[in-house]
């Protein structure tokens, strides 16, 4: 009975289970592989929290590690190892968006970026950019689901970077440029003050937080400020950072759609504060004091401190083998809570090298993407 359901009937049922579960279905036979790989898409997973995506910093020949948040048994079978040999160039990834990866190629000396679906092991590279520059921001914005199959959209931003100058030697480039997935080109939109590209290129990571309409990115010169590129009005501003010149780490993430900073000072507390009327930082949290203490070793020092965080959980971590402190949202109780999850040592037995991680949190897409078909 179950290998004759209707397609649109089985497609539903589909869209309840989680990934790992959905990827048992696609392998069980023909009729229910072609239905999970067109019909279960990433806005269906979205009924699940995210998983997270440990990335090496530099991925050709490499592996990444992926756990999932379905387990709450916090043990290495949450962990699941995903070979990333099917990348063709040295990359170093940038963001998550729309079930894929963004990539930045460290191959060539013109900035490029690409896409991949880790899930699907697929690869692709983006066209190239009006204006050759290196080392820009980057920003990302998820748009709403395409009507081909679920498929998901995005919008890629990149501002500052330097080029050639006409007369010889190089200059910091004003020019924002923008690329839409729907009709896969690159297109300047707008420019900006020469002062804000050299600070997104010399001092800005890769890293974007979109909230309201504007991309913000944190600075990582100390001390910390915020800049904001408000894309309806091609408009450019700068935030102030509370206690900026004390903060040892500082990171931007979203949370129920407002701008959120984290942020921890040497030899006290890590806190959290949300943008509020008037560009005001209001306290909304601290790190409870024995899971800062576990996280940081007992040094007291939140220097080499990552974080990475969407509208439900908020993920503070260091590298793989490291623990990493979640605080999520608990739906039903409204509320949120702190818990523990351990490093990834081993994989079903296999011991792993420790090394430097970059961390996303992703809903896994195993439907294979027309844009990565491009």
């Amino acid at each position: 009975m179950w290998s004759n359901l209707p397609f649109d009937l089985l497609a539903n049922i589909f869209s309840f289970l989680s990934p790992d579960s959905l990827a048992c279905a696609k392998s069980s036979c023909r009729h229910w592989h072609q239905c999970a790989r067109y019909l279960a898409t990433p806005e269906s997973q979205r009924r699940h929290p995210p998983w997270f995506i440990a990335l090496p910093n530099r991925s050709r020949g490499l592996f990444c590690c992926a756990y999932n948040p379905i387990d709450d048994s916090n043990s290495s079978s949450s962990w699941y190892m995903l070979p990333l040999d099917f990348l063709p160039i040295p990359t170093r990834p940038v963001s998550a968006t729309a079930g894929l990866v963004l990539l930045r190629s460290t191959s060539t000396t013109p900035f490029q970026l690409a896409i991949c679906n880790p899930f699907t092991r697929q690869f692709r590279h983006l066209p190239t950019l009006n204006v050759t520059r290196i080392n820009p921001a980057v920003g990302v914005i998820e748009l709403d689901p395409g009507h081909q199959f679920g498929e998901l959209n995005f919008r890629a931003y990149v501002a500052g970077g330097m080029s050639e100058a006409p007369g010889g030697g190089a200059l910091y480039e004003p020019k924002v440029e923008m690329y839409d997935s729907r009709c896969d080109t690159w297109k300047v939109i707008g420019s900006m003050p020469v002062e804000f590209a050299v600070r997104l290129t010399v001092w800005t990571p890769s890293e974007s937080v979109y909230s309201n309409g504007i991309l913000y990115w944190m600075t990582s010169a100390r001390a910390y400020s915020v800049m904001g590129f408000e894309i309806a009005t091609n408009s450019w501003r700068e935030l102030s950072v509370p206690v900026a010149d004390r903060l040892e780490f500082a990171a931007l993430v979203q949370r129920n759609g407002k701008l959120t900073l984290l942020g921890g000072k040497c030899g006290g507390d890590a806190c959290i504060w949300e943008l509020g009327e008037g560009d005001v930082w209001r306290m909304i949290e601290k790190v409870p004091f024995e899971l800062g203490m576990r996280f940081l070793g007992g040094k007291g020092c939140w220097d080499s401190t990552k974080c990475v965080g969407n509208n439900g959980i908020v993920c503070l971590y260091k590298d793989l083998g490291s623990g990493m402190l979640v605080w999520r949202e608990v739906v039903d109780e409204g509320r949120w809570e702190w818990f523990w999850i351990d490093g990834c040592c081993s994989i079903r037995g296999q011991q792993l090298q420790n090394f430097q991680i970059k961390g996303l949190l992703l809903h896994p897409n195993l439907a294979h993407s027309s844009l990565l078909n491009a």
